[in-house]
């Protein structure tokens, strides 16, 4: 049997086609099935099975629109209340796919009350478990994404279900989960690319520490999580179809202006170097070299209209590619080539990148206003003295708080703050980017 991870990094997510050489099932399917599609046809397998292991809070699924293009059976919790056709499974179902492949439904709430994972097994031979957001590699999904009224008795049904995993299937049992590859739906983060039942058993808090050790490590970690996960179960529920992945109308400089001064989201996909350089005023830069969609979900007023402006075609349809896994789905425009096309004739906006050094000297002879916007928990563990803490995702309903003067603003390593740098530019601020990482920061 083969097991073909299909990892979605800007999201922290894999997804998983797995086939005997002829038939084939997928797990947890992003929503660009045109992946999963060419990986299939590659091998020359049929995908009969579709399984979902929960109503995602991180990404619109493409389960559905799989299992209509295939002719595939979907599998989805009896429980969840989804407003489309899907075979029910519940706890201690068995599926056989193909002639080799028995899939059995093995309930671990947790990260969702109704999770699911599915274990893979040929013939007496246990292979894989398919986790999801249950057990992941040094860690587990986070049980809080439901609200704060259901986080205690999930957190515990996460340790319980496990617990369950390590006892009930074989040490040489490979783990492959849905998150925990740098989504905010895993409570923590873990370097690994491969990990087994008896890996996370020796090493993982969940199955190495008491209930309570475990409970208390979870909650103490957990921080803010985008707020486009409040769109992702509804999309999830009602059944989402296939992308339209073809390019937006172009536009040209006056409609750019137009756009912008109509309060619209002009987004700079280039890296932040360049435009720091030169941009068309008011745009903001949300560059495809960091977490692109994650960013941009978190921020933008849903139902904001969004154009985006590439070096070229491709960057544009890459960010395509990347906003309708979070259910953004058609641009109102693009505009692709060199920013000077983009403002015909008129100036570039522009403002200065700095390090951590240069910060440190500027505040002996003037002073500044430091605007450090990170995380919570990354502040707590290390900040400037007499810096203004607002995290990025805060930062659109809190820039009156922001004093007046010379701004110069920096995150870990750069990007978050070329966000909020173009964010703060195009509100009139005097702004420097601190584009340095902040380990330099106390040398």
């Amino acid at each position: 049997m083969h097991i073909v991870p299909i990892d979605t990094p800007t999201l922290g997510d894999r997804s998983y086609l797995v086939h005997d050489g002829q038939a084939a099932f997928v797990v947890d399917p992003q929503r660009d099935i045109d992946r999963v599609l060419a990986l299939a046809a590659e091998a020359g397998v049929q995908i009969t099975h579709v399984f979902e292991t929960h109503i995602h809070n991180d990404y619109v699924t493409g389960g559905f629109a799989l299992a209509e293009a295939t002719g595939a059976a979907y599998h989805v919790n009896a429980a969840d209340p989804v407003a489309f056709e899907r075979v029910p499974v519940s706890d201690g179902d068995q599926i056989e796919v193909g002639d080799r492949m028995r899939v059995t439904v093995l309930a671990t709430p947790g990260h969702t009350f109704t999770h699911l994972a599915y274990a893979l097994s040929e013939g007496d031979r246990q292979v894989a478990v398919f986790t999801g957001g249950s057990l992941l590699y040094g860690s587990v999904g986070r049980p809080d994404l439901l609200g704060p009224d259901q986080t205690d008795q999930l957190v515990r049904h996460q340790y319980a279900s496990a617990h369950r995993l390590a006892a009930d299937l074989p040490g040489e049992t490979a783990v492959y989960p849905t998150h925990g590859f740098g989504s905010f739906c895993s409570a923590t983060q873990s370097d690994a690319a491969a990990s087994t039942v008896a890996y996370e058993s020796a090493s993982n808090p969940v199955l190495t520490n008491d209930e309570q050790g475990f409970i208390d490590a979870i909650l103490a970690g957990l921080d803010a999580w985008p707020a486009y996960y409040a769109h992702m179960a509804t999309a999830n529920t009602a059944g989402a179809t296939a992308p339209d992945l073809s390019p937006p109308e172009d536009a040209d400089a006056d409609e750019l202006r137009r756009r912008v001064a109509d309060g619209e989201w002009v987004i700079d996909l280039r890296n932040r170097v360049a435009f720091a350089a030169g941009h068309v005023a008011g745009t903001l830069n949300f560059g495809l070299d960091g977490s692109f969609a994650t960013y941009l979900g978190w921020l933008i007023p849903w139902g904001t209209p969004v154009t985006l402006l590439g070096a070229t075609p491709g960057q544009v349809a890459e960010a395509q590619r990347e906003l309708v896994r979070i259910g953004i789905d058609r641009p109102v425009a693009q505009a692709t080539g060199d920013p000077t096309g983009w403002v015909d004739g008129r100036p570039l906006a522009s403002y200065p990148r700095a390090t951590f050094a240069e910060l440190a000297q500027v505040r002996h002879h003037r002073p500044v206003v430091v605007l450090d916007v990170r995380r919570a928990l990354e502040w707590k563990q290390a900040h400037l003295p007499g810096a203004i803490h607002i995290p990025l995702h805060d930062l659109p309903q809190r820039i009156a708080e922001i004093p007046d003067g010379e701004l110069w603003i920096h995150c870990a390593s750069g990007y978050r703050a070329s966000i909020a740098s173009s964010m703060l530019s195009a509100a009139g601020r005097n702004v420097v980017h601190v584009d340095d990482d902040f380990r330099q920061a106390m040398a």
